[in-house]
């Protein structure tokens, strides 16, 4: 039943269908925690930009953060570049789960998508959405280790990659958080807690501000890189931080962007040039920005102000 309701309804995504299990590695990755829906807008390109894990290993960590800047979350970038490597120093892809699992950041689930998916082993992934499925079917939250077990008993052995899949878009288009389509699910006649179930509560999201500085000149926009060693985003480039408790005007720009847990409202303000940062910098053309590993917030701030157009 399954399966042949994903035969028939599955969404036409980039990477569906494909078997190098290169390919399917960079989908899986950039899919954690990020959006299909802007996973579809940066897989193609990321993919023409390193076909091959050789190409992506080649690369200059800059260059592999520039491609995958607006994607967020940037420790995936280098640890998917680091599997690339340890990839071609292996003589090439592991065809097992287990052996996947070798290759830095790819976890439990990573490694059960790619290995059923590339190599049809019959191993199942479970990732949030197949968890709330077979919450529903079996009527309780279970244990971590019943997950994969329920999960391993319903796989089908002849199509462990599309039923995989199957239970992935199941979650995500018919099994949904708060209001599922139980009259279209093809296994309804199967769950025990149809509809929405036991609401769980959700922890208050933070709140907070972040305030930079937009100088533009010359056709050239400051932005400053920061620190190898910092713990968030290291190397990343960005605008610089307006320390100032208030702005030297008005700000230019009020927009949202969120973190993990905290909401930001980013204030952004056009500096005098007695008030532009004292730390280094650099004068960056929208060629040359578009190029560097800019955070997904200075993308967004420099989109916004027209100053780049993707």
């Amino acid at each position: 039943m399954l399966l042949s309701w994903f035969d028939r309804e599955q969404r036409k995504l980039p990477w569906r269908g494909a078997r190098d299990p290169y390919h399917i590695l960079v989908s899986e990755i950039m899919l954690q925690q990020t959006r299909v829906a802007v996973v579809e807008q940066r897989y193609a390109s990321f993919v023409q930009q390193f076909p091959t894990a050789e190409r992506l290993a080649a690369a200059r960590e800059q260059t592999v953060l520039a491609a995958w800047s607006g994607l967020g979350y940037y420790r995936r970038a280098r640890s998917l570049q680091a599997a690339a490597k340890k990839v071609g120093g292996n003589g090439g892809f592991p065809r097992t789960a287990e052996a996947l699992r070798e290759l830095p950041g790819v976890g439990r689930y990573t490694a059960a998508a790619v290995a059923s998916i590339a190599f049809d082993e019959p191993a199942a992934a479970v990732d949030g959405n197949v968890k709330r499925v077979l919450t529903r079917l079996a009527g309780r939250v279970l244990g971590e280790s019943e997950y994969w077990d329920a999960a391993q008993t319903l796989l089908d052995p002849k199509r462990p990659g599309d039923f995989n899949q199957a239970m992935m878009e199941l979650g995500a288009t018919v099994c949904l958080p708060g209001k599922p389509l139980c009259e279209t699910c093809p296994v309804m006649a199967l769950c025990v807690e149809q509809g929405a179930g036991v609401k769980r509560k959700q922890a208050p999201r933070n709140k907070s501000e972040m305030r930079y500085l937009l100088a533009v000149n010359d056709g050239k926009v400051l932005l400053r890189q920061r620190p190898k060693d910092n713990s968030l985003m290291p190397g990343m480039w960005e605008l610089p931080e307006c320390k100032a408790k208030r702005g030297p005007a008005a700000p230019l720009m009020k927009l949202k962007h969120s973190i993990t847990n905290t909401d930001y409202t980013v204030l952004v303000f056009s500096p005098r040039e007695s008030r532009l940062p004292a730390e280094a910098g650099k004068w960056a053309t929208p060629a040359a920005a578009a190029k560097l590993a800019l955070t997904g917030l200075a993308r967004k701030i420099l989109q916004r102000a027209e100053f780049l157009r993707c």
